[in-house]
């Protein structure tokens, strides 16, 4: 029988040298691990700016079984780097990693907190994540993927096409780099995106800085194989569109993507996902990674799907009782929809969690949230 499982918690800089050859023998050997949020570059990175970020050292036997990367916010438990952190789970062997209750009953934290856990779980809801597969080599590879999804999804691609004329038609040629690294840029896509979270009413995940402080530290890492880039989109002389991107091996991960609100009707964003993957596919990026949820245009684009677990694990006691009657008073008051909104609202919290790093400043993330919720719902019943 095989021994118990045991935990160690230790900063990332204090592995050692055969740890950090273990561990990518493992993202190596193990498929579940393929996106640039499981590589060792990323822990290394992120934890010297996230803050209270730490490592999971898991043994059985005297024998390392794995890694979990986390970060604590108060009592609780969370994905190094969330929410910036798309992916998350144990690094292991494939068929070794425990599940996420095991983890999460190791740190002994009154609640873990996972949006997209890979790997076993034993607890939490199953969602899907899309990521679009170009299994050929350079220009061809692209042209072949565009093919099957202008077949499979017409009416959009053609809108796509009138938009890329109508564009340059307004405002002139387009043109495309990437593999940009330029930080004011980045700084102007931030900007950007905080503008759009403003607009929306959504939480400002760099008002926190350590999480802009991180996407300039991973874009201004030099070793190969692995790192973070931009690309962008001119037409004429404007700026139209911007994408920050994380990148390893062949895998390219979407992740912050942002254009000018004023020239939506010419979808440059769109516009430039697409020349991305031209020129990605051109360097050797065979899998575009989408991410999970979101966005509905990401339907059009993706040709396979990959299984991940969103959760809340609570410790037994108060907590997960005074949860489940919350949700049962949800439920009655909203006509069946409790489960769904306390869903919406835990997503919520679990970003204001992460990025404030203060009881004064997470309260104060979590009264505005609280009041644009208040305004939209007010807005449906008046609506209604």
């Amino acid at each position: 029988m095989a021994g118990t499982l045991q935990i160690e918690v230790v900063k990332a800089d204090q592995l050692t040298v055969a740890d950090v050859a273990l561990w990518r023998q493992m993202t190596d050997a193990n498929p579940d691990l393929a996106s640039p949020y499981f590589r060792w570059e990323f822990t290394e990175i992120a934890s010297r700016i996230s803050p209270d970020a730490g490592v999971a050292i898991l043994t059985r036997d005297g024998r390392t079984v794995g890694y979990f990367p986390h970060q604590r916010r108060g009592s609780a438990i969370q994905p190094l780097g969330a929410p910036m952190n798309d992916y998350h789970g144990v690094i292991a062997m494939p068929g070794e990693a425990p599940t996420l209750a095991a983890v999460a009953e190791l740190l002994g934290a009154p609640r873990l907190n996972v949006s997209a856990w890979v790997g076993p779980s034993g607890a939490g809801s199953l969602r899907e994540t899309l990521m679009t597969v170009v299994p050929e080599a350079g220009e061809a590879s692209y042209d072949g993927w565009y093919a099957e999804r202008r077949q499979t999804w017409g009416k959009y691609f053609k809108d796509k096409e009138r938009a890329r004329r109508s564009l340059e038609a307004e405002l002139g040629p387009i043109r495309v780099e990437h593999g940009l690294r330029d930080p004011a840029l980045l700084d102007h896509l931030i900007g950007l995106k905080r503008d759009q979270y403003a607009r929306t009413g959504r939480h400002d995940i760099f008002a926190c800085g350590w999480t802009a402080e991180l996407l300039h530290a991973l874009m201004a890492e030099t070793r190969t194989d692995f790192g973070a880039s931009m690309a962008a989109l001119w037409a004429g002389d404007r700026l139209t569109a911007i994408e920050y991107s994380l990148h390893a091996g062949d895998r390219y991960h979407f992740w912050f993507p942002a254009y000018e609100p004023a020239l939506a009707r010419c979808s440059p964003g769109i516009l430039l996902t697409m020349d991305t993957m031209r020129l990605g596919c051109a360097a050797g990026f065979r899998v575009f990674d989408f991410g999970f949820g979101g966005e509905g245009y990401k339907k059009y684009f993706c040709n396979a799907t990959q299984s991940v677990r969103e959760a809340v694990v609570l410790k037994p006691g108060l907590g997960a009782s005074l949860s489940d009657v919350a949700v049962g008073l949800l439920d009655s008051a909203s006509g069946g929809r409790g489960e769904r909104l306390r869903t919406s609202v835990r997503r919520r919290w679990a970003a204001i969690e992460a990025c404030e790093t203060t009881p004064a400043n997470r309260f104060m993330g979590a009264v505005a949230a609280a009041g644009v919720a208040v305004r939209k719902a007010t807005g449906r019943q008046a609506a209604a």
